[in-house]
């Protein structure tokens, strides 16, 4: 993207700062404990420190969505950002270095705290502030921004164009041109903007034109295309904003970004903070390595009894529909006989006579599905998120519920909201029923339904209820 150069230097920057703030309270230290600032500069503790505390703090910040860039990040938010990373983070530090015995002086604790806040804070702070008052700066000079697309043509349109182009201080949008609600309407913003064409091939215009933000400034007769809009936009990497009403001004569903900007409705494109979701992730790899390095004899167990059970593989691999709607192979454990499908794909039921004795009782407990740990490791698919379906069920799902495709926003997952409160689908109709778990779980998506989801799955596995 174009402002990866901007994180990078965000980088850099944080782990200078982290390295110097290392330095300086290792002088310190010393200070206090030998009485010379020299002592030890060439010992393992301090080189050591010197190359691991920097990256931890560039890992926890970067965890936390720090480099996840904004033009639009004001100082006020970067210092409570700041604050709220650099505190635990601090904890963490110091507790470590006490268990390590590298502060030996009951009476300095305190004071030694107090250092290793300010210098990793300040250090970091002040640099982040210059280089975002920079940013700032050139972006209300008109010399940077980011790539905006108005859908709509008619008046909402143009008073919207108007607002931005009579905007005291700039907020970035370099409109790039519209798109048309009605099929052969031009519309109002033909003098001022290029016609971009019809809003049924918006991928294709933000993906030709570099689009970053799209604003949706429709007529009340034009609405009924909102929910067709937001389909197409959903699996693309934009900002989505819409001109609010005044109820939505008063009620305070107006989300700023800027002061001085035009007042926007920001709709949201993350399921979850961009903290959460890459703590997610990280749970994600850390246990599912865990999981397959635990359970590698039962796994070589279960791999016997498959292939004791008759002919055909013990991995049973099929294409599966995934996040963004891009197919990628999954791995399960075969549970039903090989030649369990001919041309036309076929869901199972309970009392399916493809499956095999061992099949059987493997998707009972959710054994079958161990395997998907390794789509896990390769990104493909989480530990939570809605199951994975084939594209011929999908297109008869998608048929009777377009909404379906909202699933596709997120990573499937091993075990789901669905699969918990509904079970296994037999035929497309109850996996229309079982939409409404996943969407429910799409709309409150959270570290802490996560786990609920989990130990609910475990439950499952050890009752034998998986089926």
């Amino acid at each position: 993207m174009r402002f990866q150069r901007l994180s990078i230097i965000y980088v850099l920057s944080d782990y200078l700062a982290s390295a110097i703030a290392w330095t300086l309270f290792y002088l310190l230290r010393n200070n206090f404990e030998f009485g010379s600032i020299t002592a030890g500069l060439n010992s393992g503790d301090y080189l050591t420190g010197l190359i691991i505390i920097p990256i931890c703090w560039v890992f926890l910040f970067s965890l936390s969505g720090f480099y996840v860039i904004s033009l639009k990040r004001s100082r006020l938010v970067e210092l409570i950002y700041s604050l709220s990373v650099t505190i635990p983070g601090i904890f963490i530090q110091f507790f470590i270095l006490l268990f390590q015995g590298f502060i030996t002086g009951n009476s300095f604790y305190l004071l030694f705290f107090e250092y290793l806040f300010l210098f990793q804070f300040i250090l970091t702070y002040v640099p982040r502030v210059l280089i975002t008052s920079t940013t700032a700066a050139k972006v209300h000079k008109g010399l940077l921004g980011y790539n905006t697309l108005i859908i709509g043509s008619n008046g909402k349109a143009l008073e919207l164009f108007n607002k931005i182009k009579n905007e005291r201080i700039p907020g970035g949008n370099i409109l790039v041109g519209y798109v048309s609600i009605m099929n052969g309407n031009e519309g109002f913003l033909k003098d001022y903007l290029p016609h971009l064409g019809p809003f049924e091939k918006l991928p294709q215009i933000i993906s030709d034109n570099k689009v970053e933000e799209v604003i949706i400034a429709i007529e009340g007769n034009e609405f009924d295309t909102i929910e067709k809009i937001i389909t197409l936009l959903d699996f693309r990497d934009v900002t989505i904003k819409a001109i609010p009403s005044m109820k939505d001004i008063l009620t305070g569903r107006v989300k700023h970004t800027s002061i001085f900007g035009t007042p926007l409705l920001e709709i949201s494109n993350q399921p979850m903070p961009v903290w959460q979701a890459n703590l997610k992730q990280l749970m994600d790899y850390l246990l599912a390595i865990f999981l397959l390095v635990a359970l590698s004899p039962f796994i070589l167990l279960i791999a016997v009894f498959i292939r004791l059970s008759g002919k055909g593989p013990i991995i049973f691999a099929q294409e599966r529909i995934g996040k963004n709607s891009k197919p990628f192979t999954i791995y399960k454990f075969r549970s039903m006989h090989p030649d369990a499908e001919s041309d036309t794909p076929l869901l199972s039921s309970k009392n399916d006579n493809r499956i095999t004795t061992i099949g059987s009782f493997m998707r009972k407990h959710r054994i079958d599905e161990i395997p998907n740990l390794i789509n896990v490791l390769k990104g493909e698919m989480s530990l939570v998120g809605p199951r994975p379906e084939r594209l011929f069920f999908i297109d008869q799902i998608t048929r009777k519920a377009p909404h379906y495709r909202r699933l596709h926003k997120v990573k499937p997952g091993i075990t789901s909201w669905g699969q918990v409160k509904y079970g296994y689908a037999s035929d497309v109709d109850s996996m229309i029923e079982r939409l409404e778990y996943d969407l429910l779980y799409l709309e409150n998506m959270s570290l802490a339904i996560d786990l609920k989801i989990i130990i609910y799955t475990v439950l499952i596995i050890l009752k034998g209820k998986g089926v």
